[in-house]
C-alpha cells in the first residue's frame, strides 16, 4: 500500500496547496487491472485522535477495500505526515478543501467517502458542498452533529504527551482493553511526538473543547438535502461519540441505514474488523 520502508508513509500530491501525504491500494500493478474494470474510487478519512495517520485508522481495511475499489486514505493537514503550513487555520472547511483538492490532483472526479469520527464530519461537508463528487457515504462513529463532548472525547483532545495518557487514551477507544498493550501504548506515544505532531494537535482543539464539537457541525437544513445511499456504523459502547449521534444521522438523511456493533467501541474497523470490512463492501458494491 505504499511506496517507503515506512508503512505511514506513502505518495505526496499538491491538494489546494496542501503538500498532502496519501496512502493507495491496491499496488501500482495491480492498480491498472483495476482501473480497467472500471473500479470505482474509495476515499477513506481518518479520526482525530493524538498521533494519528491514515496508515493507523484503515491499515486492516484498505486490503480489503483493494480487492475491488480504487482506495486512497490521506493524511488530514494537521496530522500524520502531511504538511503543516505555517498560519493553516484549521477547520471542517479546511479539511473537506484539502480532500477534494487531492481528488482533483488524482483526476478523480467521484468518490465514495469512508469517515471515521472527525472524519465522518468531514465526509459529510463534502457531500453538502459537492454533492456530485460524492458517490456513497459510510459513517462510522460520525461527528457532523451537535452533541455534549464527552469525557473519552475530552482526553482525547486534551491529550499530553506521554506513554500512560497515550495508554488512558487508546483504553477509551475500545470496549476490550486487552487489545491495549505497553508496546502498542508506546508506540501511539513515540508517533505522537515526531517533530510538529503534538505542536499541531494541542493548536487545533484547545479548551474550552465543546466550541470545536459545534466547529464540526453540518447545518441540519443540508444535512436533510442529502439523498446519497449512506451506512452508518456505531459501536455501541463507544466512549468518545455517542451512539445518539448516528442514530440523529438515521433518522435525518434521506438514504440512510444504521448498523450498531455490540461489544465494541470507539474503533469499530478494528474491534469489528471482519464485520465493518464486510458490511463496507457488500454496502459499496450494492447496486
Amino acid at each position: 500500500m505504499t511506496t517507503t520502508e515506512k508503512p505511514e508513509i506513502g505518495q505526496s500530491a499538491e491538494a489546494n496547496g496542501i503538500r498532502t501525504n496519501y496512502l493507495e491500494g491496491p499496488v501500482r500493478d495491480e492498480l491498472v487491472e483495476l482501473e480497467r474494470s472500471g473500479a470505482e474510487t474509495v476515499l477513506l478519512i481518518h479520526g482525530s485522535g493524538p498521533g494519528v495517520t491514515s496508515y493507523a485508522n484503515w491499515r486492516l481495511v484498505m486490503p480489503a477495500l483493494a480487492e475491488d475499489f480504487h482506495v486512497i486514505a490521506p493524511d488530514m493537514v494537521g496530522f500524520g505526515f502531511s504538511d503543516r503550513p505555517e498560519g493553516v487555520q484549521y477547520g471542517l472547511d479546511t479539511w473537506a478543501d484539502q480532500t477534494v483538492g487531492l481528488m482533483d490532483t488524482l483526476g478523480i472526479q467521484k468518490a465514495h467517502l469512508v469517515g471515521n469520527s472527525f472524519g465522518g464530519g468531514i465526509a459529510l461537508r463534502i457531500a453538502t458542498k459537492h454533492p456530485d463528487r460524492v458517490g456513497k457515504l459510510v459513517l462510522m462513529g460520525s461527528m457532523g452533529v451537535p452533541f455534549q463532548i464527552t469525557e473519552g472525547l475530552e482526553r482525547v483532545w486534551g491529550y499530553e504527551p506521554s506513554v500512560e495518557n497515550m495508554r488512558e487514551v487508546l483504553h477509551t477507544f475500545v470496549y476490550n482493553s486487552q487489545r491495549i498493550d505497553d508496546e502498542l501504548a508506546r508506540s501511539r506515544y513515540e508517533g505522537s511526538i515526531q517533530p510538529g505532531f503534538q505542536e499541531a494537535f494541542s493548536a487545533m482543539f484547545p479548551a474550552p473543547r465543546q466550541r470545536w464539537v459545534e466547529a464540526m457541525t453540518v447545518p441540519d437544513e443540508e444535512l436533510k438535502k442529502l439523498t446519497h445511499p449512506t451506512l452508518i456504523v456505531h459501536g455501541r459502547d463507544d466512549a468518545v461519540i455517542p451512539v445518539a449521534n448516528s442514530y440523529y444521522l438515521e433518522g435525518i438523511l434521506q438514504n440512510a441505514d444504521l448498523k450498531v456493533y455490540a461489544n465494541c467501541g470507539h474503533w469499530s474497523m478494528i474491534e469489528r474488523n471482519h464485520d465493518f470490512n464486510r458490511d463496507v463492501r457488500t454496502f459499496l458494491l450494492g447496486s
